[in-house]
C-alpha cells in the first residue's frame, strides 16, 4: 500500500514522538545502540567465583566485558584495574542485556584521570570492585602503606557463595620488578586472612607461584587449581597474554570442585573461574 505524502509525514511524526518519550532501546552509553539483542534471563552459578583484571587503559567496550562475565555467570566476580564508571556500565549491561542482577562494592585506591577519564579536577576512581549476586556486608577497603609505582590495596566483603556466608578478598599487588613492595603488601593481606577459618582471596598478584613474596599466602591457602603450587615441578596454567600466572583464586578452608582459565580478546589477563564446595 502506498501512503500519501500527508500520511507518511504523520507516521514519521509518531515515530519521533515514540523515541522522545520511550528513549533508545540500548542501555545508556552503549556504542552499539540498537545492535545488541536482549537475551533471555539466566541464573548465576551459585558456587562459582571469578577473578579478572579488566586491563586499563585499554580501548575495550563495557558491553563486551559484560558479555564475558555473563558467559560464565559467576555468583561472585572480583575485578582489578576497575574504573567505577566502567563497573557501573558493566553491571547495567549484565542486567539489561543478560538478565543477571548483581550488587556492587568498590575498593578504589586512586583518583586517575589518565586511567578512568573524567576531568582533571574530578577524575574517575580506580582500583578493585566486587560484583555479587547476593548482598554484601562488612565491606573494608585498605590501601597498602607502600603501593610501589602506583597506589594499590585490597578490599573485603562478606557475602554468600553456595548458600554459605564467606569472606571474600580482592587485591591487586604492585607491578612487576617490585618484589620487596609486593612482599610487604602480602604481609598486610595475610594478616587479615589468617584471622579467618574460611576465606576466598581473588586477585592479580603480579607474581608467579614460586615467587618468594607469595610464600606467606601459600602458608595460609591453596590455589583453586589443585595442580598449581609453589614447587618448581608444579603445573600452573598461564593467566596472561605473556604466558605468566599472575592471577589467583586462593582458598582457605574451602575445597575446589572445578577450575577453568579462559583467554579473552578483551583483556591481557585471562578469566579465571572456580566452582567451590563451601560447606
Amino acid at each position: 500500500m502506498v501512503l500519501s505524502r500527508g500520511a507518511r509525514f504523520f507516521a514519521g511524526a509518531i515515530a519521533v514522538i515514540c523515541v522522545v518519550f520511550v528513549g533508545p532501546s540500548a542501555p545508556s552509553g552503549s556504542v552499539f545502540a540498537g545492535s545488541v539483542p536482549v537475551v533471555a534471563a539466566k541464573d548465576v552459578v551459585p558456587n562459582r567465583v571469578m577473578t579478572w583484571n579488566l586491563c586499563n587503559p585499554c580501548e575495550v567496550s563495557d558491553v563486551d566485558r559484560a558479555a564475558e562475565i555473563a558467559a560464565y555467570a559467576p555468583q561472585v566476580v572480583g575485578m582489578q584495574e576497575a574504573c567505577v564508571r566502567d563497573v557501573e556500565r558493566i553491571r547495567e549491561y549484565l542486567q539489561r542485556l543478560h538478565g543477571l542482577v548483581y550488587h556492587v562494592e568498590y575498593g578504589t585506591v586512586l583518583q586517575s584521570w589518565g586511567r578512568c577519564g573524567g576531568v582533571p579536577w574530578n577524575p574517575g576512581a580506580f582500583g578493585q570492585a566486587i560484583l555479587s549476586a547476593a548482598p554484601m556486608t562488612d565491606r573494608v577497603s585498605v590501601e597498602y602503606p607502600d603501593g610501589g609505582s602506583e597506589d594499590r590495596g585490597y578490599m573485603a566483603v562478606t557475602t554468600t557463595v553456595a548458600g554459605e556466608p564467606v569472606r571474600v578478598f580482592n587485591t591487586h599487588l604492585a607491578q612487576r620488578r617490585q618484589e620487596g613492595v609486593r612482599a610487604a603488601q602480602t604481609e598486610v593481606l595475610t594478616t587479615e586472612v589468617a584471622r579467618l577459618d574460611r576465606a576466598i582471596v581473588l586477585g592479580d598478584f603480579n607474581a608467579v607461584p614460586d615467587a618468594p613474596e607469595l610464600a606467606g599466602m601459600w602458608e595460609l591457602a591453596a590455589d583453586a587449581d589443585p595442580q598449581c603450587h609453589p614447587s618448581l615441578t608444579a603445573v600452573c596454567e598461564a593467566t596472561t597474554d605473556w604466558q605468566s600466572k599472575f592471577d589467583y583464586v586462593f582458598l582457605r578452608g574451602i575445597a575446589p570442585v572445578d577450575h577453568r582459565v579462559r583467554p579473552t580478546e578483551v583483556s591481557d589477563h585471562h578469566v579465571l573461574h572456580t566452582d567451590l564446595d563451601v560447606a
